[in-house]
């Protein structure tokens, strides 16, 4: 039978070592999973990246007739596995499962898996708005088997393959399995078969009447399909199980989503799946907690972004009903020499995932013509296509586009259903900007799926105001963006699917803005998880049944105007307001609840309904607190902005405004067409349509950052020089 042994305790690990030929007493002891990059708190492109080496002793695991394989479930971002010095296996993909056969293990070898996240043109990712930790980061498995057992090699398979297809009310369930002799009984729903292994395959087909539904959050059934291998007398000789659920789905371009029959607009979050402190480095703890934050919101749906997660988050999803989108990191920069990974990322994707029910679509690729559209970009996405449509026809493929993308652009009708990355109302444009993208596009792509895949805006919870505009980073601007994106999302069911971006702030080693390095700060939720930022009540408020009420501003104590707004953010159809101890008012609504409070000193308000309450302490004072607003004003604090010329051009300026200078437009445009290879190849498809630079509001700096996410601080005090050479 089947034995799995965990290994995850008692590694030695170095960084940039060689491979030792014994084991390493004197490096740094480990226990898995591990990341060299937990503590990444520096902006720019300052993490470290290259290979790491960990080093184990085995113990005695095999009896005669028993094999062994090495199974890691995640090792970023290339892996190379040796025992007693010899090479086994070589893989190139840092979020899948992949397994090596070993020899039989006496006891005492030495076993050292060498892990790469160095920066290379063949493995994606490698240009991302996201940190590429480094490590054994998940798990580490020791697997014994018979020497006839199920397939567990090949793209890191599960060995068992479940189909289930509708039929009225009853589900015929494809039960499929691999192996390498033997005859295989398959147990669904209580009934068995047993079939012979023909060319190491065998199948069998039941029929579930009346199907209890995979029924989203409202019922996520589950039933487990087991694969039993026996030998010629009858003997268990291995057993693998897998659970399943039996739901229809499609995808339609004026009704979205459509689950079991029903419209399901799909309304949620993504989600990155990196923690302060930890780095990638989960456990099945930090994962439920996530999920535990994703729950109490009330979404019906996560887009795991962008590359395969752990297993048990997938599992989670299926076991709470969480509608998932599932993708490759295919993603920024098209690489030609990398086609052949996404061909691998993907089969392993399908071939791991294949069984769970959560899982709706396969993402091809997310905002990959950042840096142009090529013939070579788009022949490696109609064989990517292809390769999902022939590894599962019975799910569609979808692509996430940058905002940049021609809404014409026949790229947006290869996969099944489409979506964009939006963000007017942060990086550029006004929010009023989004009603007119989407509308425009449904009106003349009214036969194209459309969804609505990242949206969102930098947030510190630590900077106030009453008067929030755009690049404050400020939690009451965040309030007023994702207030008008909900109203957008819930006046279009056609909009197949909708995900906040982030449901966590994550790591971006290369950002150093809004006063915190190496973070994207658009999460509803800080990094840490220890934060809630008032926006995630306002999801809360929209999405979930369960009673609340929350009072927002409780971190924006000190104001220094005369009134102040109140808001209180409730699934509630009335919420009475206090202030100290005092009936203010009563509002009845849907969500929100505002009140004008006069304020002289030190103020409790509480919010009431029913048994629900909340309470806040805000106070008067005389000038607005310095605390609260970021220095050096937007994205710009990576350099002294009181040292700047105010009489010349800076990258504090918007792009607009430099396009009407002759010699500053000369160095925007400059910036966009400069070709390379190196960390200056920040190219944007903006180099054939200058006039789209004289529409963008962003500053200049902005536009580094969106054109490639590896600009470094020196690139950008580059630039910024030049353009304080040149007078207003």
């Amino acid at each position: 039978m089947r034995t799995i042994i965990n290994i995850n305790q008692g590694w030695a690990f170095r960084f940039g070592a060689e491979l030792p030929a014994a084991f390493p007493a004197d490096w740094e002891a480990v226990n898995l999973p591990h990341t060299w990059n937990a503590e990444l708190t520096r902006g720019g492109t300052e993490y470290r990246r290259g290979t790491g080496v960990y080093a184990k002793v085995l113990g005695k695991c095999t009896a005669p007739g028993q094999l062994a394989f090495l199974e890691l479930r995640g090792c970023n971002a290339s892996a190379d596995v040796y025992l007693d010095g010899r090479h086994l296996c070589h893989h190139d993909g840092g979020y899948s499962t992949f397994r090596v056969p070993l020899p039989q293990l006496r006891g005492g070898e030495l076993l050292c898996v060498a892990a790469d996240n160095s920066a290379n043109d063949r493995v994606y990712p490698q240009q991302a708005d996201f940190t590429f930790y480094g490590g054994l980061y998940r798990d580490v498995n020791l697997i014994l088997v018979p020497e006839t057992h199920f397939e567990l090699v090949k793209d890191g398979t599960p060995g068992i393959k479940i189909t289930p297809v509708q039929d009225g009310a009853d589900y015929r369930v494809t039960v499929e399995s691999w192996q390498n002799g033997g005859t295989v009984r398959f147990t669904v729903d209580g009934r068995t078969q047993t079939v012979p292994s023909e060319n190491g395959h065998a199948a069998a087909e039941f029929r579930i009447e009346n199907a209890r539904l995979w029924d989203g959050l409202r019922d996520p059934f589950l039933y487990t399909a087991q694969a039993a291998l026996l030998d010629e007398r009858g003997a268990v000789l291995d057993e693998i199980s897998a659970s399943f659920g039996c739901r229809s789905f499609r995808i339609d371009a004026q009704k979205g989503f459509i689950l079991n029959g029903r419209p399901y607009p799909l309304r949620g979050v993504s989600r990155h799946q990196d923690r302060k402190g930890l780095g990638n480095a989960l456990t099945k703890q930090e994962h439920d907690e996530d999920m535990a934050l994703i729950r109490e919101l009330g979404a019906n749906s996560i887009r795991l972004a962008h590359y395969q997660h752990d297993q048990y988050f997938y599992e989670l999803c299926d076991r709470y009903g969480l509608v998932a989108w599932a993708e490759i990191p295919y993603i920024s920069a098209h690489m030609p020499s990398a086609r052949e990974n996404t061909f691998s990322q993907m089969r392993e994707l399908i071939t791991q995932n294949y069984n769970h029910p959560a899982i709706v679509c396969w993402g091809l690729s997310n905002e990959i013509t950042m840096q142009g559209l090529t013939d070579d970009l788009r022949d490696n996405h109609v064989e990517l296509n292809r390769l999902v449509k022939r590894l599962d026809p019975g799910r569609p493929t979808v692509m996430a586009n940058v905002m940049m993308l021609d809404t014409r652009d026949p790229l947006l009708r290869l996969p099944d259903a489409t979506a964009y990355n939006i963000y007017f109302g942060w990086y550029v444009g006004k929010l009023e900007d989004n009603e007119v993208f989407f509308d425009k596009f449904h009106q003349e792509n009214p036969d194209v799926p459309i969804g609505f895949t990242e949206y969102g805006c930098d947030t510190n919870p630590a900077y106030h105001t009453s008067t929030p505009t755009r690049g404050d980073y400020t939690e009451e601007y965040q309030r007023v963006y994702h207030e008008h994106i909900l109203a957008l999302v819930e006046a279009r069911p056609w909009l197949w699917c909708s995900y906040a971006w982030n449901m966590f702030d994550f790591g971006a080693a290369n950002r150093d803005e809004g006063g915190t390095h190496g973070v994207n700060q658009k999460g509803l939720v800080t990094m840490d998880r220890k934060t809630k930022k008032d926006v995630f009540y306002l999801y809360k408020a929209h999405w979930s049944s369960e009673p609340f009420l929350h009072l927002c501003g409780r971190r924006y104590e000190k104001r220094h105007e005369d009134v102040t707004d109140v808001t209180v953010y409730s699934n509630q159809a009335e919420v009475s307001l206090y202030v100290d101890g005092k009936p203010f008012g009563t509002q009845t609504g849907r969500h929100k609840f505002s009140f004008r409070v006069p304020i002289s000193g030190a103020h409790r308000i509480e919010a009431v309904r029913g048994t629900l309450r909340d309470e806040i302490t805000i106070r008067h004072v005389d000038a607005p607190e310095e605390s609260y607003v970021l220095k050096g004003g937007g994205i710009l604090n990576w350099f002294d902005a009181d040292g700047l010329k105010s009489d010349c051009w800076s990258l504090k300026d918007r792009v607009c405004e430099l396009m009407q200078n002759a010699e500053a437009r000369a160095v925007v445009i400059g910036c966009v067409n400069r070709p390379g290879k190196d960390e200056s190849d920040f190219i944007l498809d903006l180099r054939a349509h200058p006039e789209k630079l004289e529409a963008l509001e962003i500053p200049m700096e902005q536009l580094l950052t969106l054109s490639s996410p590896f600009i470094s601080p020196n690139i950008k005090r580059h630039v910024n020089a030049a353009l304080q050479q040149i007078r207003r």
